[in-house]
């Protein structure tokens, strides 16, 4: 008889320890600092959680003062966010990765970042900031012709960071002296390399040719262009890439913001909000 009640008492615990566990509510967030504590700033603008004041961008699950429900959250690599939302109640995932996804941001997302200030930015190595090359090359994605491909293109996913374009060239600039040479750049597919291949348009008006190498991570562009072997990137925003720096001992300079991605919340295994105490 004790050890019927033994087994039974064992089997409540058991049964107790997953309703515990199915109460969490289980969201896949990015591993890397800023993003991560972007998207629970996501989480705090609509009341979801509070965090503590002086984490910021760099906040992570133990910033957490409090919250409408228990969350569990799971770190992956930004770019495999999207992979591993079906297996979740919820994913926060940035914008350029939802769209690799095949995600509409603005329609698919839960919600959304509500006038997200991270502006993704071409970025060099310190000291490379001043030499024609990147003036051309930001002279083009800040131009016109970019902006409208951006708001074209993207309805809301994707928001130009300009405001005032210009034409796509830059009076300072010897372009005689630049023809026949060719920039090298790195950026993620989306929407950076497209974005790129607008201003590619621009550039080889002056015989200048923009190459593009694609990368998948957050680290590659970044220790590339550190080490001379590419020219500049366009992938990040300004806290991560200010942060990859401090992190690194880069010397990696912004030269021209040129968009937003709103960050979103997609849903997984819940299909609307309510899960998160939001009506």
């Amino acid at each position: 008889m004790k050890k019927v009640f033994a087994l039974i008492l064992a089997l409540s615990l058991v049964l107790a320890s997953s309703l515990a566990l199915a109460d969490k509510i289980t969201i896949a967030v990015p591993n890397d600092a800023t993003n991560e504590g972007r998207a629970l700033l996501l989480l705090q603008q609509y009341g979801v959680l509070t965090l503590n004041e002086e984490a910021g961008i760099l906040a992570t699950g133990k910033d957490i003062v409090s919250s409408k429900v228990e969350i569990e959250l799971y770190e992956v690599e930004a770019a495999n966010v999207p992979n591993v939302k079906d297996d979740v109640d919820y994913a926060i995932i940035n914008s350029n990765y939802a769209l690799d996804a095949g995600f509409n941001p603005t329609q698919d997302a839960l919600l959304i970042e509500k006038e997200s200030p991270y502006a993704n930015v071409l970025t060099v190595k310190d000291g490379n900031q001043d030499p024609d090359e990147a003036k051309a090359l930001a002279a083009a994605l800040t131009s016109a012709k970019v902006k409208e491909y951006i708001e074209a293109t993207y309805e809301g996913a994707v928001i130009s960071a300009v405001e005032e374009p210009g034409d796509g060239f830059d009076p300072t600039v010897d372009y005689a002296a630049l023809a026949g040479k060719t920039i090298t750049v790195a950026a993620s597919p989306t929407p950076h390399a497209q974005i790129l291949a607008v201003a590619a348009e621009i550039l080889a008006e002056k015989d200048i040719k923009l190459e593009v190498i694609e990368f998948s991570d957050y680290v590659v562009p970044n220790t590339s262009v550190e080490d001379g072997e590419i020219f500049a990137n366009y992938f990040a925003h300004v806290p991560y890439q200010e942060n990859f720096n401090a992190e690194n001992g880069t010397h990696l300079v912004n030269v021209a913001a040129i968009h937003v991605e709103p960050m979103g919340l997609y849903g997984g295994k819940q299909a609307d909000v309510s899960a998160l105490g939001i009506e």
